[in-house]
């Protein structure tokens, strides 16, 4: 093991490796641009489309139905076919579907613009999930794990910066058609740059660095098969990842899509005032996502089971996202509000971050896409849910507070599923007996 950790990466890894992980941070800010303009425009558009709160719930939520619903095959797909081609197809469908959302006049035509965003934003995850697994060893994917992670909250904190002040100098429908067609120019960088190691001609050196702990990443080229896929939810792991994930989503994605309305509601900021302070706390995310991903290296590499130390680094922030939501939601000062939100934003991608190493750590190494999606469908189960709940709750109670905390008691369920029902990694010896039974 040690002779592995001083191994150092063969030169051309090293650049496959960083123009991987250029082009998954690029396109990762730009899905987030993407999901979070609506967020931005929230008011804009309410009045506009004259929609109200519980009308502008099911608008943010629309995304993360048709998103969460594609990660059960998307996930499989990635596996079979590969990264390139469904990341670079995704690209295309999301960032048409975002053009459109600045064109249409109607709530009906709104909402399918937001589900084939859904759609199309499906491959990012899974796809980088599979492109570190594919490029690092085993011992060394938190990390670049946590760079393709951080994107979402740098994404998230440029969107209220750059997409109000277009927003106010022309209208919200701009900001849609900008931010779509920078999607189809990464989209054509993707397709023309990114290869996976499996398609070079490996030296010995490089083939050896990528096995790492002995995980043959490089020969992983056969295709998934479905029984293979439906074993996965034979093991309690895969049911604690995906009930974990579901509540450590529903309470980031209260703030990732109502953030900004809630401080111009709640707190009567104004739209540029907001914009500033909407961006700090996912300015945060991004130092949380960094640092996580830095931090669960750092504790697996002399852990024994990789699997313990990224899923106890998962719930450790999982518990700060509920202790600080709590304050956040009840005290009066706007400033200690916003202080709070940052630290649980900062915890909520430490958290994303370090589930998604999980995912790279508990699966076969031809099924970590699939694990990882099957993860995310509960964690956007979640993410659908929270914007409709917060809207209802917050129309029916006339105040945010209940939402924020119905999110945390459920952060805190989705803390203990990690805790209790992820134990050790999926072997790969079952993979193609696909057992019918439940959970242990």
């Amino acid at each position: 093991m040690s002779e592995i950790r001083k191994q150092t990466v063969p030169r051309r890894i090293r650049r496959g490796q960083t123009v991987a992980m250029a082009l998954l941070m690029v396109s990762g800010i730009v899905n987030y641009l993407d999901r979070g303009t609506l967020a931005v425009a929230n008011p804009a558009i309410r009045e506009s489309l004259g929609l109200s709160l519980g009308q502008m719930g099911l608008l943010l939520s629309a995304f993360s139905w048709s998103y969460a619903l594609c990660q059960l095959p998307i996930g499989g797909l990635v596996d079979r076919i590969g990264p390139r081609r469904l990341l670079g197809a995704g690209l295309i469908v999301w960032s048409l579907a975002q053009v459109a959302g600045g064109l249409v006049g109607t709530f009906g035509a709104f909402i399918v613009a937001r589900i084939v965003l859904g759609i199309g934003e499906a491959p990012q995850f899974p796809s980088a999930a599979r492109v570190v697994t594919n490029w690092f060893p085993l011992r060394e994917r938190g990390t670049p794990t946590g760079i393709f992670n951080s994107a979402s909250p740098l994404g998230t904190a440029l969107a209220p910066l750059c997409l109000s002040v277009l927003i106010a100098s022309f209208n919200w429908r701009w900001a849609f058609i900008s931010t779509g067609a920078l999607g189809l120019a990464v989209a054509f960088v993707w397709l023309m740059l990114y290869r996976d190691p499996h398609n070079l001609e490996l030296t010995g050196e490089e083939r050896r660095y990528l096995q790492g702990d002995g995980e043959d990443v490089v020969a992983v080229k056969r295709k998934l098969t479905f029984a293979e896929w439906r074993a996965l939810f034979s093991h309690g792991t895969t049911w604690g990842m995906l009930i974990g994930f579901f509540g450590s989503v529903y309470l980031n994605w209260v703030y990732l899509t109502w953030l900004p309305g809630y401080l111009t509601m709640e707190r009567h900021m104004s739209l540029v005032r907001t914009g500033f302070a909407a961006s700090v706390p996912f300015l945060c995310g991004f130092g949380g996502a960094l640092a996580a991903g830095w931090l669960s290296d750092l504790m697996t590499k002399d852990s024994r089971n990789a699997v313990a130390s990224r899923r106890n680094a998962v719930v450790l922030a999982m518990l700060g996202m509920v202790a600080f939501t709590i304050p956040a939601a009840l005290v009066e000062s706007n400033v200690i509000a916003l202080a709070c939100i940052s630290v649980v934003i900062f915890l909520a991608n430490a958290a994303s971050a370090c589930s998604w190493a999980l995912a790279t750590a508990a699966a076969p190494a031809d099924r970590v896409a699939s694990l990882g999606a099957i993860q995310n469908f509960g964690g956007f189960l979640g993410g659908a849910l929270a914007p409709i709940l917060t809207g209802f709750i917050a129309q029916r109670a006339a105040s945010f507070v209940p939402a924020l905390l119905t999110a945390a008691g459920l952060a805190f369920v989705g803390a203990m599923a990690y805790l209790l029902l992820v134990r050790k990694p999926i072997p790969e010896q079952d993979a193609a007996q696909a057992s019918d039974a439940l959970p242990a």
